[in-house]
């Protein structure tokens, strides 16, 4: 059974810095499939960055702020989050599928597993 604990969550000013983890454990695959989407109070749910095996992809309103990573050794799923604003206000969600292939994009709305969420506040 996989499961996702995410953490890092919290609340920081404008222009500040977070890095959400998310330890995922039982996953057994030698790829990598997961990624982090969010979901702000009245909005759907967006995703966010995607890592499929190496490649990286990110929804456009975070390009080049957010960074996704994977340490295989740790188990640990990242989200670098730099140059945060009130627009990233959200519940981050971490979720996996299985990587071959992996069927994760940013309009994906069914996961194989998720986690329970890390809230991020930002204020202006």
């Amino acid at each position: 059974q996989v499961q996702l604990v995410e953490s890092g969550g919290g609340s920081v000013q404008s222009g500040g810095s977070l890095r959400l983890s998310c330890v995922v454990s039982g996953y057994i695959y030698s790829g990598t499939c997961m990624g982090w989407f969010r979901q702000a109070p009245g909005k759907e749910r967006e995703g966010v960055a995607i890592l499929d095996n190496g490649s990286t992809t990110y929804t456009d309103s975070v390009k080049g702020r957010f960074t996704i990573s994977h340490d295989k050794a740790e188990n640990t799923l990242y989200l670098q989050m730099n140059s945060l604003n009130p627009e990233d206000t959200a519940m981050y969600y971490c979720v996996a599928d299985t990587p071959s292939p992996c069927v994760l994009t940013l309009k994906r709305h069914e996961f194989g597993w998720r986690g329970q969420g890390t809230q991020v506040t930002v204020s202006s």
